[in-house]
């Protein structure tokens, strides 16, 4: 008796190119959203070694549920990685706006002749 799994994995081109023209809510949803399918996997690998099937069977199975594990945890190493960055920029937007004093601007800028 074999048992098929059915799973769905988002294309990487898709969630790369929808977390760029979005904000940060977004990104965090896909972070939440893969970290579910990661648990919902792992759950899913767990079973095969309890159910039934040759053993040659399980362990292609299990392999690729691992194979889909490695694909979403690349892709969610990307998307935590754009959530660091966006914050650092936000940081750095903020802390621009209170410095302010050595960052000259069209309206602010004195030129020095020697």
């Amino acid at each position: 008796m074999s048992s098929t799994i059915n799973t769905s994995t988002p294309s990487p081109q898709t969630s790369s190119t929808a977390s760029k023209s979005s904000g940060g809510n977004d990104l965090a949803s896909q972070i939440t959203r893969i970290t579910q399918q990661i648990t919902k996997l792992t759950q899913q690998a767990k079973d095969i070694a309890n159910g039934s099937g040759t053993t040659e069977e399980k362990q292609k199975q299990q392999e690729l549920i691992q194979a889909q594990i490695k694909m979403l945890q690349a892709q969610l190493a990307q998307l935590q990685r754009q959530q660091v960055e966006q914050a650092q920029q936000k940081q750095e937007q903020q802390q621009s706006r209170v410095e302010g004093v050595n960052k000259p601007s069209e309206d602010h800028q004195i030129d020095i002749y020697i």
